[in-house]
């Protein structure tokens, strides 16, 4: 895998490194991506949904009109799907729309997606991610100092309190860890952010 270039949190370049082959330079699933992008949107989904069935729906015990003489259509209640203020056909209810796939799947997603990130130059690497106080405005000098605009992955080691309330008014900017990734994170943003320190660990912990 070619160096990358090594920013410090001014946006000026100090050094190199080098993204492991294992992890940022695997020939690209899209297969296993979308898999895991349409499995983490299932899972995301609360399932809340209910609506009333016409045996659920108030009214219509008494018969419209009498069954035969009228000319019209036979019914036997107001609360059909036909009607106005009825029930609803096939109404959909409460479920769990959560389901698994394997973790040689998953893994094979989450190394395809940082793969097109670094084919397509949207890894950075920072020298050392830290904030010494909770600043919005400051994280926003820093991301415009390194380049980045529109949608960011950003990468810490561990947990970092300032890194997080700093970033989490900026619009279209995630804060994750290391060892929190998910394929669906890495696609939907423009940028990988990512701390040198934590390079070691997504390579232990997903090679």
């Amino acid at each position: 895998m070619p160096a990358n270039k090594l920013l410090d949190m001014q946006g000026k370049v100090v050094g190199e490194v080098t993204l492991s082959d294992a992890i940022f330079g695997v020939e690209p699933n899209i297969e296993a991506i979308h898999a895991a992008v349409k499995n983490h949107l299932a899972n995301k989904r609360q399932g809340t949904q209910s609506t009333l069935t016409r045996a659920e729906v108030r009214g219509g015990g008494a018969k419209p009109y009498r069954q035969k003489g009228t000319g019209r259509a036979r019914q036997g209640s107001r609360r059909g799907p036909h009607y106005a203020h009825g029930g609803v056909a096939f109404a959909p209810k409460p479920r769990d729309y959560r389901y698994s796939i394997n973790k040689k799947l998953k893994r094979i997603a989450l190394k395809s997606a940082l793969s097109l990130k670094a084919a397509g130059d949207s890894v950075i690497v920072i020298d050392e991610l830290k904030m010494d106080e909770i600043k919005t405005k400051d994280f926003r000098v820093f991301l415009e100092a390194i380049g980045v605009s529109g949608k960011a992955l950003i990468v810490t080691p561990e947990k970092s309190e300032n890194v997080i309330l700093s970033a989490r008014n900026l619009p279209g900017v995630k804060t994750t860890f290391a060892t929190l990734l998910n394929t669906y994170d890495i696609m939907d943003a423009r940028t990988f952010v990512v701390d040198k320190a934590a390079l070691p660990m997504i390579e232990e912990v997903y090679a």
